[in-house]
């Protein structure tokens, strides 16, 4: 699929080919586990205690070395990224290291971008890049200081690599050997970290660690866990989400083979067996009275008429202005407005919810893929009456997250059924399970308004984004405070002398949640297709309009001049084609895309090529990046081509991938991939090529047809009706 994947620098461009949890059991007496200064009362559950308690570095006696991923592996990359951060300073080769997911713990293990024990936001990297470093030059400061004590000489005649401590004449022990010994020592507050131009393992396209495992089949994903006495749960939930059980009859289900017990928890009646398909089935017995409540009368197209007359008479939120663009627009002779519409989706990860919970005298044990550690832990024990302490939880590797497995209903539901039968269980939901009980990306109205000037560029810009808080529904942000995850990527980049850009809460009545890319997508949409439709009205080329604009905006000017060279902007293209363009910045990632696309026999857009160019910064692993960016187009393609969410009387119509079509390989485009080389700080890559894949199409669809579309999915009927 990939064409070529391209590390941009001053002198040249280089082509490059594309190529569990931590058991107490593992830490054996005379470990060390250090890094990172911070105190915890850890002891191992068998077989000695960790002399220096912290996140990040294991170090056993017999030199098994093991590094910790504080962030969940959902097939971003994270696996590799946070260990090869650790290992740079620890010289140590990371083929010959282990890898563990961290526990709960939100002092050892937050996330200081988002405050929480949480995997999501493109942060990992960004979160990492010094702590993880200082983590490991700490413990290879320590290892020093210990060699040079046992054989009276100075550090400066001692090396570390490769598991090893050597000095003069010949001695050398191994990390392990000396590990007792270092754990004893102060942790230094300050050590020494590379210089980036001396990286070996960082910045180096690196094999994933956890491939060999994945297609091998050792892998544990949720849905592998397996504990002694398991027995399976299938849960029948309210088809209207918020719905309660009034009365059930389960009679027809405990006759039938297998099964072990009905019972009822506050989101529905769940059905134990030794099998999870005799479970399911006896489910489809059940009968069941709902209480659907209020949800019961939401429909898509009342939610979005909602949605969008509150863009005019809500109160406005987190409005940062420049100049008077109000005045500029009302006195203007020519002024340009437009109203974006974005829809609801699905997250429908590939491994559908599920979760593993053992509940024995008033302890619990949680096993599956999370998000968000310390939040199932303490959400659990609040719920089921225990204390923190009492929850342990085991992360294992995510069929996917997308941001929905920051959420914890199924885990407390695991948990709750695994409380009522005293007995392991492992909740397994349906892909119709999954898609009817999302948390939905919600569907948003922004509106743009513009004052052009003679020269056809715009003198003001005003653009309001109206949408449901996302934080207010999962954190409890107050109403009153604007939510900065609706305001991703709603500044437009471009030199205008007077804006104004404000945001909207409107609650349309689904449960909402933060989906790939979060606001930047519906923001980024309506950046850069109206200013795609102003470079047309000016009759100006749309990437030199845009470029007139970013004089003071160097990184930006950088990839946009570079996307549209590599693509072949401006030249012949095969009849019945057109090239789109978009530019974006997210989560400190500057990133342009030109798309090249025709129109198929039955209506619906093909994209042939997207030509990607990425600036964001120091980069971890090259190899994760472009990957990322190649799965992050891919996803956005399809919330801009075929993918939607609608309610009728409170119930999601699409069950199952027939109704929200993933996009496959055959309609997945040639990449053509290049990697500005940078010294700024890092940026996340996880999610701004989401984001700017739908504005690069509807420009595209926009130059082929004559046709602009300002609503997501840009469908065969969306573009025969515009």
């Amino acid at each position: 699929m990939t064409k070529n994947i391209n590390i941009q620098s001053n002198e040249n461009t280089v082509a490059l080919s594309r190529r569990t949890m931590l058991k107490a059991s593992a830490y054996t007496a005379g470990g060390l586990l250090m890094g990172v200064s911070l105190s915890t009362s850890y002891t191992a559950d068998a077989a000695g205690l960790l002399h220096t308690p912290n996140a990040w570095v294991h170090i056993a006696d017999n030199n098994t070395i093991t590094l910790i991923s504080a962030r969940s592996e959902m097939g971003q990359g994270v696996y590799t990224s946070m260990p090869m951060l650790i290992a740079e300073e620890l010289n140590v080769d990371l083929n010959k290291i282990k890898v563990a997911f961290a526990p709960p713990d939100a002092k050892l293990y937050v996330n200081s971008l988002l405050g929480v024990q949480i995997t999501g936001g493109s942060t990992s990297v960004r979160d990492g890049w010094e702590k993880l470093r200082i983590a490991g030059a700490q413990v290879r400061e320590m290892l020093l200081a210990a060699a040079a004590a046992k054989w009276n000489v100075p550090v400066a005649q001692l090396t570390a690599k490769d598991g090893v401590i050597t000095g003069p004449g010949g001695k050398h022990a191994t990390y392990g050997q000396l590990a007792d010994a270092a754990s004893k020592l102060p942790v230094p507050e300050k050590p020494f970290i590379k210089d980036p131009k001396d990286f070996k393992i960082v910045g180096k396209s690196t094999p994933r660690l956890d491939t060999p495992a994945k297609t091998n089949g050792t892998a544990e994903f949720g849905i592998d866990v397996v504990l002694p006495g398991m027995v399976y749960a299938a849960l029948e939930q309210c088809p209207v989400i918020g719905g309660t059980v009034k009365s059930f009859d389960a009679a027809v289900a405990k006759k039938m083979p297998g099964v072990v017990a009905v019972v009822q928890i506050p989101d529905g009646v769940a059905v134990v067996a030794d099998t999870w398909w005799r479970a399911n089935k006896a489910r489809k017995t059940l009968n069941i009275v709902w209480d659907e409540g209020a949800g019961a009368k939401l429909n898509s197209k009342a939610m979005m008429e909602g949605t969008r007359a509150a863009s005019v008479s809500g109160k406005p939120l987190g409005m940062v202005a420049v100049g008077k663009p109000l005045d500029v627009i009302a006195s203007s002779k020519q002024v340009v407005k437009a109203e974006y519409t974005t829809q609801l989706l699905s997250h429908s990860p590939l491994e559908p919810m599920n979760f593993t919970a053992s509940y024995k005298n008033g302890k619990v044990q949680l096993i599956g893929p999370t998000q968000w550690q310390d939040g199932a832990q303490g959400t659990v024990a609040k719920i089921l009456g225990i204390k923190p302490e009492d929850v342990s939880l085991r992360t294992t590797f995510l069929g996917g997250g997308f941001g929905r497995r920051l959420d914890l209903d199924f885990i407390v539901q695991a948990a709750q059924i695994s409380k009522e039968v005293n007995k392991p269980v492992k909740l397994l939901w349906t892909r119709e399970d999954d898609m009817t009980h999302d948390f939905y990306r919600p569907h948003s109205v922004n509106t743009l308004v513009a004052a052009v000037g003679a020269d056809g560029k715009p003198t003001a810009l005003t653009h309001r984004v109206t949408s449901q808080s996302i934080t207010g529904r999962l954190f409890g942000l107050p109403e009153a405070d604007a939510d900065a995850f609706m305001a991703e990527a709603l500044n437009s980049p471009y030199q205008i002398p007077a804006t104004q850009y404000d945001s909207v809460k409107y609650d349309a009545g689904l449960r909402v949640g933060y989906w790939r890319s979060v606001s930047h997508l519906m923001n980024t949409f309506a950046n850069e297709s109206f200013i795609d439709e102003l470079a047309k009205k000016a009759n100006a080329d749309p990437v030199a309009y845009r470029l007139s604009m970013l004089s003071d905006k160097p990184r930006f000017a950088n990839v946009l001049k570079t996307a549209a060279d590599k693509a072949g902007w401006g030249k012949p293209l095969a009849k019945g084609r057109a090239m789109g363009v978009a530019l974006m910045e997210g989560y400190d990632t500057y990133m342009a895309q030109v798309v090249e696309i025709s129109m198929q026999d039955d209506g619906n857009v093909k994209v042939h090529k997207v030509t990607a160019v990425a600036d964001l910064g120091y980069m971890v692993n090259p190899d994760t990046v472009q990957a990322q960016i190649q799965s992050s187009i891919i996803f956005g393609m399809g919330a801009a081509l075929m993918q939607e969410i609608t309610v009728q009387d409170g119930r999601v119509q699409q069950t199952n991938f027939h109704q929200f079509p993933l996009v496959r390989m055959n309609q997945t485009p040639e990449f053509d991939i290049t990697l500005v080389k940078s010294t700024e700080k890092p940026g996340g890559i996880g999610e701004p090529a989401t984001a700017i894949i739908s504005p690069a199409i509807a420009n595209a669809v926009a130059a082929l047809t004559g046709k602009r579309l300002r609503q997501l999915p840009m469908t065969a009927a969306a573009i025969k009706s515009a």
